[in-house]
C-alpha cells in the first residue's frame, strides 16, 4: 500500500531556512497542503494600545546608558523553558528586559547602543511560510497571534526589528550582556531599588488583588477542610490568573507542622481543626509587579490560648519592624527591631539558654533557632527584588523614599524539637506585609488584610458567614 507517511524531523525547516518547532508525531505536510494554507487569509491587526510604561522605560534606558557611556548593552527577554518533553512552561520575560523596554514577548533582545535603543523581537510570521500553521511555539494557529513589529513599536515607543536581524556584535565596541556581565546586572538592579509613582501603583494593585485571593480562600473554608492545602492553592491561583498575570511565586500553604518549613510549596497536606495554617501568597500583576503577603490563620476560626500568645508575639515583632522603617535608616533596621522583640519573647518563654541580650549578640544569635530567616527583602517585579545590587547598597545600605520591602518575622517550632515544650512543637507563625518607604515613614500596601489576632478572628468569622 503506497500510503504517505510522516517524514518530518522533530524540528522541521521552513522555506527560508529557519527552524520550525514541530514534533515527530505531527502529520506530513504535502506541498499541495502547504501551498493551500498560504492562500485566502484576510488582514487584521491586533489592538495593542500604547503602553503606560513607555515614558518610564525611556528614562530608565537613559539612566542605564549613562552608567556605561559609549558601550553597547544587551538585555535578552529569554525564551521558553521545557516542562516535560514537548510542553513548555508559560513564558515570563526576564525582569530587567521588561523593566527597560516594557516588552513581554518571548525571544526578544533589547540593545542599548551608546544611548540608542532597539528592540529585536520575534513578531508574528507572514503567511508566505509554514510557520504560522506548523510551528508549535510561535505559529499563530498553535500558540496565538503575536503582535507585528509595527504594533510592538507603536505600543512601546521604541524601534523594533526582527530578532533574525540581531547583529553578531563582533566589532571592537565594548558589549555587555546582562546574562553574563556582573557590572551591568548590578547597575540594572540598583536602578530598580527606588520605585516611581507608577510602580507603586502597580504594587498596590497587586496587593489589593492578593487581598481578594486571601478572602476567596476563607470564603471557601468548608472546601478547604475537605480538600486541604491544595484547595487554598488553587483558589488563590484562580484569582491571580483572573485579575493579574500569575502568582508571583509558588504559593506556600502550610497546615499544621508544614508551617515550620519555610518554603513549603508541595501543598499536599490536610487542613486540620485545632491547628494553624500559614499562607504565604502573592499575585503578580499584568505588568509583572508582585505582592508578597503572609497570614497565619486558626483553622477553627479562633486561636487557642497558646496559639494566641505566640501569634501576638510575632505580631508585636512585626509592628516593631514596620515602625522602624523610614528613610535614612539601615535596611536591617526592621530586622533588628523585630528580632529584639522575638528574642525577649523567647526568653520569657524560658527557651533561651542565655539572656535575651546575650542571644542578640551577633556572635551568639541562638534565638535564631526559632526564627530562622531575615525579616525583610526588597520587593518589586521580582519577589526577591534587586538581588544583584552591591551588598554595600543592599542589604548593607540605608533605606530611601520609594523603596518597597517586606517585613515578615516568624516563629517556627519544629515538631521534633526537644528543646521546646510539647504543646509548642509543630507550630509555625509568620506575618508579612509589603511596606513602602515614604518621605516621613512608611505605608503598608497590604494593610487591607487584618493582622492582629482579634482582627483575624473577626475577619474569618465574617467571611465564613
Amino acid at each position: 500500500m503506497n500510503e504517505e507517511q510522516p517524514t518530518e524531523p522533530d524540528v522541521a525547516t521552513s522555506e527560508t531556512g529557519s527552524q520550525l518547532a514541530t514534533e515527530s508525531h505531527d502529520p506530513a505536510v504535502p506541498a499541495a497542503y502547504a501551498a493551500f494554507m498560504r492562500t485566502g487569509w484576510g488582514e487584521r491587526e491586533l489592538d495593542v494600545p500604547r503602553h503606560p510604561i513607555t515614558e518610564h522605560a525611556a528614562r530608565r534606558r537613559a539612566a542605564l546608558a549613562d552608567a556605561f557611556p559609549g558601550e553597547r548593552l544587551v538585555l535578552p527577554a529569554g525564551t521558553f523553558k521545557v516542562r516535560a518533553n514537548d510542553t513548555d512552561y508559560r513564558f515570563r520575560p526576564d525582569t530587567a528586559h521588561t523593566y527597560f523596554s516594557g516588552n513581554q514577548t518571548s525571544d526578544a533582545v533589547l540593545v542599548i547602543d551608546d544611548g540608542d535603543a532597539t528592540l529585536y523581537a520575534r513578531p508574528r510570521s507572514e503567511r508566505d511560510t509554514d510557520e504560522f500553521f506548523r510551528d508549535r511555539q510561535y505559529g499563530e494557529l498553535w500558540a496565538g497571534r503575536r503582535p507585528s513589529a509595527r504594533e510592538i513599536s507603536d505600543s512601546l515607543g521604541i524601534e523594533v526589528r526582527h530578532v533574525e536581524d540581531l547583529p553578531s556584535f563582533d566589532d571592537d565596541r565594548k558589549t555587555r550582556d546582562i546574562t553574563t556581565d556582573e557590572d551591568l546586572a548590578r547597575v540594572a538592579d540598583e536602578l530598580r531599588l527606588v520605585k516611581d509613582e507608577w510602580e507603586v501603583a502597580e504594587l498596590q494593585e497587586a496587593c489589593d488583588i492578593t487581598t481578594l485571593g486571601f478572602e476567596d480562600s476563607v470564603r471557601e473554608w468548608d472546601r478547604v477542610l475537605e480538600h486541604g492545602e491544595r484547595w487554598i492553592e488553587g483558589t488563590f491561583f484562580r484569582r491571580a490568573r483572573t485579575m493579574g498575570n500569575d502568582i508571583g511565586y509558588d504559593s506556600i500553604v502550610g497546615g499544621g507542622s508544614h508551617a515550620t518549613t519555610l518554603h513549603w510549596i508541595d501543598n499536599t497536606g490536610p487542613i486540620t481543626p485545632g491547628e494553624l495554617v500559614l499562607l504565604d501568597m502573592g499575585v503578580e500583576g499584568r505588568n509583572l509587579y508582585t505582592a508578597d503577603v503572609t497570614r497565619t490563620l486558626p483553622v477553627d476560626g479562633r486561636f487557642t490560648p497558646v496559639q494566641r500568645d505566640l501569634y501576638d508575639l510575632v505580631h508585636a515583632a512585626q509592628q516593631a519592624g514596620i515602625d522602624a522603617v523610614r528613610p535614612g535608616v539601615p535596611f536591617l533596621a526592621a530586622h533588628n527591631a523585630a528580632m529584639e522583640v522575638l528574642a525577649h519573647g523567647l526568653a520569657d518563654l524560658g527557651l533561651l539558654p542565655v539572656s535575651a541580650q546575650e542571644a542578640l549578640d551577633p556572635e551568639s544569635k541562638v534565638y535564631a533557632r526559632w526564627t530562622l530567616h531575615g525579616t525583610s527583602h526588597m520587593l518589586g517585579m521580582d519577589v526577591h527584588d534587586c538581588g544583584r545590587s552591591s551588598v554595600d547598597i543592599y542589604p548593607k545600605g540605608d533605606l530611601a523614599e520609594g523603596m518597597v520591602l517586606t517585613v515578615e518575622p516568624g516563629l517556627y517550632f519544629q515538631e521534633d524539637d526537644l528543646l521546646v515544650p510539647e504543646e509548642l512543637r509543630g507550630i509555625g507563625i509568620r506575618i508579612e506585609d509589603d511596606i513602602l518607604v515614604t518621605a516621613d515613614g512608611s505605608q503598608n500596601l497590604s494593610a487591607a488584610l487584618p493582622r492582629t489576632s482579634v482582627e483575624v478572628e473577626e475577619w474569618m468569622g465574617r467571611l465564613r458567614g
